[in-house]
């Protein structure tokens, strides 16, 4: 039964999300809150592998629809093996992705279509869905650059995509911003690393204050 929380971090790439959901993780632990940090694709070792193939910069001659379901195979081994159980455990899970990024990127950025991959990611996660998610948002050029000074970030194959590409990821994330916004909450990322924590921590405070787990 699940007794835990489930928010997930979404946002285009050099949003600044990872960092900001560490520090966030270290916060929360330290008011003694339960607390699994993970991410997608990865968190665990056989998702962590299929993240270096669809990530390989080499990997070029990948198709999308191949893409799409590696993200969903690692997704639901991701789930099976690390965030179900925890979130059973009453602990608080902090997801970098989820399913919204393979609707935004695969599904809007690519072109396959959003309910195609939704599909896909349906039989991959059954009901389990973020209780919140937070959506980074800024501008591509701004997150590209702030990736080019950024020298210990990994470059990943996505990084290399042009800028239509980083606009088209922006632009389908913004729609499912207007499609659910109950779930999904915007976080202005084009401001200072402070600013921007601020903004999460209060938005993810004021949850967990209406929504505490068990734990």
């Amino acid at each position: 039964m699940r007794q835990g929380l489930f928010i997930s971090v979404e946002g285009p790439e050099g949003a600044g999300k990872s960092t900001i959901i560490k520090k966030m993780a270290d916060e929360l632990e330290g008011k003694g809150l339960s607390v699994v940090l993970t991410r997608e694709p990865g968190g665990i070792t056989i998702a962590e592998e299929i993240r270096r193939v669809i990530l390989d910069p080499e990997n070029t001659a990948m198709d999308e629809r191949t893409e799409a379901l590696l993200y969903a195979a690692a997704r639901r081994q991701h789930l099976a093996e690390k965030v179900i159980p925890s979130l059973e455990n009453g602990s608080i899970v902090l997801c970098d992705r989820f399913l919204d990024s393979s609707l935004a990127y695969q599904g809007h950025a690519r072109g396959i279509g959003m309910e195609e991959v939704y599909s896909i990611n349906k039989f991959a996660i059954g009901d389990t869905m973020p209780d919140i998610t937070l959506y980074f948002d800024v501008e591509p050029q701004i997150g590209l650059e702030r990736i080019e000074k950024n020298k210990g970030r990994e470059v990943n194959r996505l990084d290399l995509e042009a800028i239509g590409f980083h606009e088209r990821v922006r632009e389908g994330y913004l729609m499912l911003l207007e499609k659910f916004p109950e779930r999904i909450k915007k976080i202005d990322a084009g401001m200072t690393f402070d600013e921007v924590y601020e903004q999460a921590l209060n938005v993810v405070e004021l949850y967990i204050s209406e929504h505490r787990p068990v734990k």
